[in-house]
């Protein structure tokens, strides 16, 4: 399948995690915008169902799926590689949050890779695409519950591994590499900005013990928001809650910031 725009003037987005709640919530509103939609995701059924659901949701025939699995970089850079066509917005939104200290085959520890890495990786092997697309957007699905990120343990081999504490750490490092890979795209006229979705019922807040007040379509709100309003592409390397700027305290440590996108490099 060729992943390209039939008019010029369609605007392209791309969506990780595109089966889960949230991710398809965001798909879904894209396509109701008028976006030509991929659905990045792991399972081709579950990626068949997803696009036929939009499609009869919204009436856009423009909507596609491509199986790839953020946590592995090859799989990361063979989809950047088979791209055709332009990309207007990357939305990094696939994240796992497994019970138990999961590796990928790779060896790397599960949620960095997928959580933090995958986001890295995506956003390395699109960057000449959104570059030759601009101005285009990245927008990164964080979480306003974010910490305990450990520079020397990322993957918690030292550490006990808590799935909880885990995934606030990729949540934190998704805040900071906001900023370093802002720095690096917005003089190419792409911008990146983080943002927390709100808090959805889904496998993932359930992985975690939690449930969850507001439905996909809130949880969505923000980053499609991101995604189309124009605050999205006058602001870059900043952290939004509620349609909303917020200050990002992790953000604020540009040598941290710097020191963990150069980690994200070494794998």
């Amino acid at each position: 399948m060729s992943i390209s725009s039939e008019h010029d003037q369609t605007p392209v987005a791309l969506v990780t995690g595109a089966t889960g709640a949230i991710g398809q919530a965001i798909a879904r509103q894209l396509a109701a915008k008028g976006f030509e939609v991929v659905l990045a995701c792991r399972n081709q059924a579950k990626g068949e169902r997803a696009v036929q659901e939009i499609k009869q949701a919204t009436g856009n025939e423009q909507v596609h799926y491509e199986l790839v699995d953020v946590s592995r970089k090859a799989e990361a850079q063979a989809l950047a590689d088979r791209w055709q066509g332009p990309l207007h917005v990357l939305i990094n939104n696939a994240a796992t949050t497994p019970r138990q200290r999961q590796e990928t085959p790779e060896g790397i520890e599960l949620q960095f890779a997928t959580n933090v890495l995958g986001y890295v990786w995506m956003m390395e092997a699109f960057s000449d695409v959104l570059k030759t697309s601009a101005p285009s957007r990245v927008v990164n699905v964080a979480s306003y519950w974010a910490g305990d990120l450990d520079l020397d343990d990322l993957e918690f081999k030292r550490r006990r591994y808590t799935n909880g504490q885990a995934y606030r750490q990729s949540k934190q490092a998704d805040r900071m590499l906001t900023v370093a890979m802002s720095k690096r795209l917005s003089p190419h006229g792409v911008t990146v900005n983080a943002c927390h979705p709100g808090d959805v019922n889904s496998s993932l807040s359930n992985n975690l013990g939690f449930g969850g007040h507001e439905s996909p379509d809130q949880g969505a709100a923000t980053p499609v928001w991101l995604a189309t309003d124009p605050v999205g592409q006058e602001k870059t390397g900043k952290y939004f809650e509620h349609r909303s700027e917020s200050r990002d305290r992790f953000a604020e440590d540009e040598a941290a910031n710097e020191e963990l996108y150069q980690a994200c490099l070494a794998y």
